[in-house]
């Protein structure tokens, strides 16, 4: 493992979708998620960490130290109960395998920033039953959120086929299954993110983590395809590093430098080419640098 990282750093995510659903409201029938007042489209934090966990896992195959403690079907406390196996302090997980407190949970905590990427990056509650304490992570994502209006779609679909005899002898044979599938037809989502020298040195966050949290970024739609989720792609990854630790100008002027909008006399915008990005890099804030990771 590299030495935790020296210099604070934030960054704009530009990706797109097309003809699909990039995050579904299970609260909504699974119908894209929206600013009910603006109509532009939202994504979750949640929904960008879960695709740059899968990315993380599926480049380096989920082996320390890059495994990923949040995945599909993983039980957390069984992953506890190891990280105390592991510092060979397995006696002091009770009969119920629980365990409250003591001088080894910060060992536990500290195995589980060594071995597993999304605890040292994104942070973690460790704390549930066995307990392995609390990790608040460096890298933070606010929800995306779309440029303009979205507008949702509904469309019927046909299974050709259905799922027991039984519906098969009440259709006659015909063997139909009706379906529903909702997307939008385009959309340029904007998300921000922060990445804290200071926190990485409590977690061990460092370069290599870094340089891989980007590839992530630049990549990871491409390895998340799907039938409900159409074309999706990151277009641009703007990321500000300050000269010190602690930073050099607050974030949201940063953000401020990035500006995207309608290319003019386009209404309906159905491309990235629809859009025009530019980033203000004429005076910048002394100890301040633009990188394109990816470009």
């Amino acid at each position: 493992m590299t030495q935790p990282i020296q210099n604070r750093y934030e960054f704009v995510l530009l990706f797109d979708v097309r003809d699909g659903n990039p995050n579904g409201d299970p609260d909504a029938g699974n119908m894209p998620r929206i600013d009910p007042e603006t109509g532009r489209g939202l994504i979750t934090d949640v929904c960008l960490k879960r695709k740059v966990r899968n990315f993380v896992g599926l480049r380096k195959e989920d082996r320390p130290p890059y495994e990923i403690y949040v995945k599909e079907r993983a039980v957390l406390n069984e992953v506890h109960e190891r990280a105390y196996k592991e510092i060979g302090a397995s006696e002091e997980l009770d009969s119920t395998k629980k365990r409250k407190g003591g001088d080894k949970v910060d060992e536990a905590r500290k195995f589980m920033c060594r071995n597993f990427f999304d605890v040292r990056t994104f942070g973690a509650v460790m704390s549930t039953g066995v307990n392995c304490g609390q990790v608040r992570g460096p890298v933070q994502l606010t929800f995306a959120r779309s440029i303009d209006m979205v507008v949702p779609l509904e469309h019927s679909i046909t299974r050709m086929a259905v799922t027991t005899k039984a519906e098969s002898e009440n259709q006659g044979g015909d063997n139909r299954t009706m379906g529903r599938k909702y997307t939008i037809p385009y959309g340029l989502y904007r998300s921000h993110g922060f990445v804290s020298a200071a926190l990485a040195a409590q977690t061990g966050f460092g370069e290599e983590d870094l340089a891989l949290l980007w590839e992530a970024c630049t990549q990871m739609f491409d390895h998340d395809r799907s039938a409900a989720r159409g074309e999706m792609s990151t277009r641009r990854l703007i990321v500000f590093r300050h000269e010190s630790r602690l930073g050099n100008s607050p974030a949201h002027k940063l953000f401020d430098r990035v500006t995207v909008q309608r290319v003019s006399g386009v209404e309906v915008p159905r491309g990235f080419e629809d859009y025009q990005v530019r980033v203000e890099d004429s005076g910048l804030p002394k100890g301040i640098e633009i990188l394109s990771p990816g470009a």
